[in-house]
């Protein structure tokens, strides 16, 4: 089947490139634009570009100097008319989205000639939006896993084609889980893809009722709130890490702030915030319960654990915020 493959985040390349070695005929790319990243704010290409235009992995024309087989198309908006028409041109079987960042317009929904299939990261209709994986691990979720749904107009609620389950760990990570639903989603898309070919794919909708939301990640989101349950606390952690990141505010030279990159829950009491013990190990009170800090990132330093962090900064027993 002719493919089109939209997407730009990390997560979708695995897929990409499993679709670039099956039978399955990839015509053309879209992903987002070029974009300032760093603290350089030098210009960077999306990842799906990236893969392909950098010599990754299984990006053979990379590697060996070709051009690329397909066109690679970095619309700022895929609603806007020369986008649609520039789709449209390469006369695709079936659409794949997976993590591009825009819902798709009626227009482009209705150019396959046999199906638009979004790949989404979660056991749907649980954790639609943009940061399920996220939202699955500070929620306490036990699994999570790949949808493959038809897609709609609407936000992640499109008929249900297969899921793939994975159970979460407790010492998963965001970082942790992104990789491992990258590495499941290439095989669920192309078992979807064989069943679009028999005609035997089935379309299951979403009971509405049970749906939960995940809403895009903001930096600020990051911030820890003390006067949350310790176990809570601690799952949020793991979910932020890598982004948006986990941090206190703690008082070292004025206020700095202090990425948290992974914590244990501990038996203790103390006001929601307070600093309990500042020598062999940085605990804080939460409002039930407590956390000992195992890895963290002063402001403008390197990332270290916390005992090594203790001896370089003396601190007073104290309420953090």
């Amino acid at each position: 089947m002719r493919i089109v493959f939209i997407g730009a985040g990390e997560i979708g390349v695995p897929t990409l490139q499993a679709l670039m070695k099956s039978e399955h005929d990839v015509v053309g790319i879209v992903t987002q634009p070029d974009k300032p990243a760093g603290r350089a704010q030098s210009v960077e290409p999306p990842s799906i570009k990236k893969a392909l235009t950098s010599g990754a992995p299984n990006a053979s024309p990379a590697r060996t100097g070709r051009a690329l087989p397909f066109p690679i198309l970095q619309p700022a908006r895929i609603k806007e008319r020369q986008a649609i028409e520039e789709i449209r041109a390469l006369k695709p079987d079936v659409i794949v989205v997976m993590a591009y960042g825009q819902i798709l317009p009626r227009d482009v929904l209705d150019i396959p000639q046999i199906a638009c299939l979004n790949l989404h990261a979660s056991l749907l209709p649980r954790w639609r939006g943009a940061a399920p994986i996220q939202a699955a691990i500070a929620a306490g979720d036990r699994e999570t896993g790949i949808t493959v749904m038809h897609m709609d107009e609407g936000l992640d609620t499109g008929d249900i084609l297969l899921q793939r389950t994975i159970d979460i760990r407790s010492n998963d990570t965001g970082g942790s889980l992104h990789d491992q639903l990258a590495q499941i989603a290439p095989e669920a898309l192309l078992e979807s893809l064989r069943t679009l070919a028999k005609g035997s794919a089935p379309r299951i909708p979403q009971d509405d009722a049970l749906a939960a939301y995940a809403p895009k990640l903001k930096r600020g989101d990051g911030r820890i709130d003390w006067s949350e349950l310790a176990q809570r606390i601690e799952r949020k952690i793991r979910a932020f890490n890598p982004w948006p990141g986990a941090f206190m505010t703690i008082s070292i030279d004025g206020e700095r702030n202090l990425k948290i990159f992974s914590a244990t829950v501990v038996d203790l009491a103390g006001t929601p915030g307070e600093i309990l013990r500042s020598q062999n190990e940085l605990i804080v009170a939460a409002s039930e319960g407590a956390l000992s800090l195992r890895e963290v990132q002063l402001e403008g330093k390197r990332r270290m654990n916390a005992s090594e962090f203790l001896r370089g900064h003396a601190l007073r027993l104290r309420t953090a915020s």
